[in-house]
């Protein structure tokens, strides 16, 4: 009976773990994943339905709301009920019981770098070895060389700190807590270029649909729906993936996700530049047909015009989507890993939020010496096409950027964050639906229920 106990414990354990894991592809298919998620539990079939009408009958009902301060004041509250359920759920959680403690990733770094400060003066040459746990189940990363060196002095352990190790948390750090260190600095630099990526996606998403919803969608005397731009970008997408497909087919399956990324960067350039020079057409027809005051008539400029920087949108975001998920699953530390499927949505959030910035700058900077602001109340005013020009030199600056750093950073094989290798690789091209049904079933298990 006790060992029967203890078999159910480990296959718990383990399908924990790889829910963490698979839970990182899922990252960019929510529709997806609801509707695995209702078709495994009908039982939860109303709730999935709820999650996936709500925001699709608000995307509709929305934009017929004048009043902006009521239109932002529904998401507001829908937000702020949200947010109470969550903390509702949260506290109302089961406890997993005889789970040991876990420092964050972000707390061992800071521990990696206080220890090592602590021990500046000592040369990591004179000790045999580097502290490291070896009755732990952790994935163990091997020692490296570079300019991220004294870092090591960490990991260096002193006379005083032989007998009791634990004791010691701030001052002695495992060799794995210190190359993960390592790998998380090198990483920054490259999150700053998914950054600027998700700057010139949120751009997309904002400016380029106001610019489409005043412009004529007539082809003689046919008139073409306000969505056929949108349905346009997502072929676009689709297509645009067998591309990044056959780049992980015909190169190495480490290189593939870095290469996708710089053709993420090389996309956002021409993406700005392509704007830019639609967007000086549209105001020369503004101008000629005198409507800078008319910000509600419609433009005599077909909104089809649009369509090159839509497809150039596409190759953009699907390029980054089906990169930077590989990259981070493969190149972050192993203690990430269950992380991951926050990471690079925070990431794109972080661009959304650069956007704004960015917007608030740029009309600080070009109303100086009394000039006017490129962004006035209304589209037809304003001066996009200049600011689409200081994306597309931010884009050509990001590209520099990440060549530069990707060229550095020492890429890992994928499942090298895997400590128990069987010779087999992993498989990568599992259909994201079957991951998520198979998640929800070792959810859906009494004995292997993951808790909080």
């Amino acid at each position: 009976m006790v060992k029967n106990q203890e078999r159910e414990q480990q296959q718990q354990t383990e399908s924990t773990k790889t829910a963490e894991v698979d839970l990182s592809q899922l990252q960019f298919q929510p529709l997806e994943a609801m509707l695995a998620l209702a078709q495994n539990d009908s039982g939860k079939l109303p709730g999935a339905c709820c999650i996936l009408l709500v925001p699709v009958v608000g995307l509709i009902a929305l934009p017929y709301i004048k009043p902006w301060s009521i239109r932002f004041g529904i998401p507001a509250i829908c937000t702020l009920v949200a947010t109470l359920a969550f903390v509702q759920g949260t506290r109302s959680c089961n406890k997993e019981e005889n789970r040991p403690a876990e420092g964050s990733t972000v707390t061992n770094v800071f521990r990696v770098c206080v220890a090592s400060t602590r021990k500046m003066f000592e040369d990591p040459k004179q000790y045999s070895e580097l502290y490291e746990k070896h009755d732990t189940d952790t994935p163990k990363l091997p020692h490296t060389k570079g300019l991220l060196s004294f870092l090591d002095k960490a990991a260096i352990r002193l006379k005083t700190e032989i007998e009791e190790p634990e004791k010691y948390r701030w001052r002695l750090c495992t060799r794995t807590e210190v190359e993960e260190t390592k790998i998380i600095i090198r990483m920054i630099p490259i999150w700053i270029a998914f950054v600027i990526c998700g700057v010139i996606t949120s751009v997309g998403n904002t400016y380029f649909v106001e610019q489409a919803n005043h412009m004529n969608y007539k082809i003689g005397k046919l008139k073409l729906p306000d969505s056929v731009i949108l349905v346009f970008y997502g072929i676009s997408k689709l297509q645009i993936k067998s591309i990044y497909d056959a780049i992980g087919r015909f190169s190495r399956e480490k290189y593939a996700p870095s290469i996708g990324i710089a053709l993420a960067t090389i996309f956002s350039v021409l993406c700005c530049i392509t704007a830019a020079g639609i967007e000086t057409r549209r105001i020369h027809v503004i101008r000629s047909h005198g409507l800078l005051d008319k910000p509600d008539d419609k433009i005599p400029l077909s909104a089809l015009v649009l369509l090159p920087q839509y497809f150039l949108l596409a190759g953009l975001d699907s390029f980054f989507e089906n990169s930077v998920t590989p990259f981070l699953t493969d190149q972050s530390p192993p203690s990430m890993k269950k992380h991951l499927v926050y990471l690079s949505p925070g990431l794109s959030g972080l661009g959304t939020v650069g956007s704004v910035l960015s917007v608030y700058v740029v009309g600080k900077i070009s109303e100086k010496r009394g000039k006017p602001n490129w962004f006035q109340y209304t589209l037809n005013q304003s001066r996009l096409d200049r600011y689409y020009w200081v994306l597309a030199v931010l884009s050509a600056a990001n590209f520099l950027w990440f060549a530069f750093w990707a060229i550095l950073f020492p890429l890992r094989e994928p499942g090298s964050n895997d400590k128990k290798e069987t010779g087999k690789k992993e498989n990568r091209k599992l259909p994201n639906l079957r991951i998520f049904l198979e998640i929800i079933e070792t959810s859906n298990e009494p004995q292997a229920r993951p808790q909080c």
